[in-house]
């Protein structure tokens, strides 16, 4: 149940069992006495209760209805330069769907995002009745020189606010350049394979895995997968999102 249907379920119990007064344009007129009033209140709530509460449920997994999963990120889930069916979500909901999961990932990556920066949008970035979310951050914190403390506090946070509302997280690692030099790497690498213990978390541990240094699967930039280096990505990370798939179904429902 939504936040929202939340509230409106709140009023209206409040309104069942609160005194049942005449009202005009919301002016008490008085207690109004009558023998069938608690039969027509329980009714009149009913009814309220389908109508109001009904379109703003939103279930964890629909009957019959596909996986939702979330791909929450930066440039690298975005699609970079990338038409919108080469990004990694459009090409990993394929690689799924012929594989016969019946599966959807949304694409909230945004180009330039920081760990903190996804910390800040995960309320919003991931809506009710997702089923799970792959959490692809921390990139553009290695770029930037970040303190690995800094990024693991708020990808941390980021897993707990998700596990606060049932939500399963597969946490997608990232490992720092070389000439970051051996302790900021060493630092920096722990973050994911230290996070996933600690969460119990379904760990990919190198989101590029299978691309790095390769000129033919990568922008001019040689920071970005291009179509495909996506290809690569999904598709190596394919038995992974599976296992975390099943892993999803095989939990209480929440």
């Amino acid at each position: 149940m939504t936040s929202m249907a939340r509230e409106v379920l709140s009023w209206l119990q409040s309104w069942l069992h609160g005194p049942w007064l005449h009202r005009d344009m919301g002016r008490p007129l008085g207690l109004r006495h009558d023998g069938g009033a608690v039969l027509r209140r329980t009714a009149l709530f009913a009814a309220a209760l389908a109508l109001v509460i009904l379109p703003f449920m939103t279930a964890p997994q629909a009957a019959g209805g596909p996986t939702r999963l979330v791909a929450l990120g930066d440039s690298l889930t975005a699609g970079y330069r990338l038409p919108a069916d080469a990004a990694f979500p459009t090409v990993l909901e394929r690689l799924l769907k012929a594989k016969g999961e019946d599966v959807t990932v949304a694409n909230a990556g945004v180009s330039g995002d920081t760990a903190t920066g996804g910390l800040d949008r995960v309320d919003w970035s991931v809506p009710d009745g997702t089923a799970g979310v792959i959490l692809e951050l921390g990139a553009n914190d290695m770029l930037r020189g970040t303190d690995p403390t800094v990024t693991e506090r708020a990808l941390s946070a980021i897993i707990e606010r998700l596990k606060a509302r049932g939500i399963p997280v597969l946490l997608a690692g990232m490992q720092a350049a070389p000439n970051l030099g051996p302790d900021y790497k060493a630092r920096f690498d722990a973050i994911y394979p230290v996070l996933a213990k600690r969460y119990d978390l379904t760990l990919y541990p190198f989101f590029l895995d299978g691309i790095i240094g390769d000129r033919a699967q990568h922008l001019d930039d040689m920071l970005h997968p291009n179509r495909q280096g996506v290809e690569t990505i999904a598709a190596r990370m394919l038995p992974t999102v599976q296992a975390f798939l099943d892993r999803i179904r095989q939990a209480p429902a929440r």
